[in-house]
């Protein structure tokens, strides 16, 4: 039997990739968290494979999540559509840790966790050669996640209340982004940072 905990912070997809995993019979969903924390405590319990979410909020960054869980099997779920510097990050880790698509098929995901238990390496070529064009990021990720945030039309106090930050906090982060990406507003500041892989 192989054990699974996932990572994911979608209460809905989170759900729905459980019940994927749970219909098989050699594999058991044995925990289901929301935060990179979580997924720490989790480890006790000893699952074969973490099915993590890249963008899983926490302190600890899915990059320092994986090697924090060296030695353990681990495969991560990347939006090709959405590549960033996160991703290419994760991507100088494999083949130690698994890189599958979102837009796999179901089977393709079930064999990709048996494949990981066994030690074997995962690593969708598409997103390799996405993560890989996408270069080096000069945004941290606060940065990535207020330009996000940005990207949906929010003002900075709306930013400032959905990241727990101050609205000065927010508009030191965006004069900051606008140096890093050469940007005389934030629409530029994303567009660039969209056609670079960033966000």
């Amino acid at each position: 039997m192989i054990r699974v905990a996932l990572g994911h912070r979608g209460t809905l997809v989170r759900g729905a990739l459980a019940a994927v995993l749970a219909r098989e019979n050699d594999l058991d969903v044995v925990a289901e968290v929301d935060s990179s924390e979580d997924v720490l405590q989790v480890a006790g319990r000893r699952p074969d494979v973490f099915l993590i979410d890249p963008r899983l909020p926490g302190r600890i960054r899915t990059e320092e999540l994986c090697r924090k869980l060296a030695g353990r099997g681990v495969l991560v779920l990347i939006d090709h559509e959405a590549i960033a510097a996160t991703s290419l990050a994760l991507v100088k880790q494999a083949p130690r840790i698994g890189l599958i698509a979102t837009d796999a098929t179901t089977d393709q995901l079930v064999q990709a966790v048996r494949d990981v238990a066994k030690g074997l390496p995962v690593v969708d070529v598409r997103l390799a050669v996405a993560a890989l064009k996408a270069g080096d990021n000069p945004l941290t990720d606060r940065e990535c996640e207020v330009l996000r945030q940005v990207m949906t039309g929010a003002t900075a106090q709306e930013v400032a209340r959905t990241l727990s930050l101050s609205a000065g906090t927010v508009r030191n982060y965006l004069s900051r982004i606008l140096a890093k990406t050469g940007s005389r507003s934030r629409i530029e500041a994303i567009r660039k940072a969209h056609e670079a892989g960033w966000i």
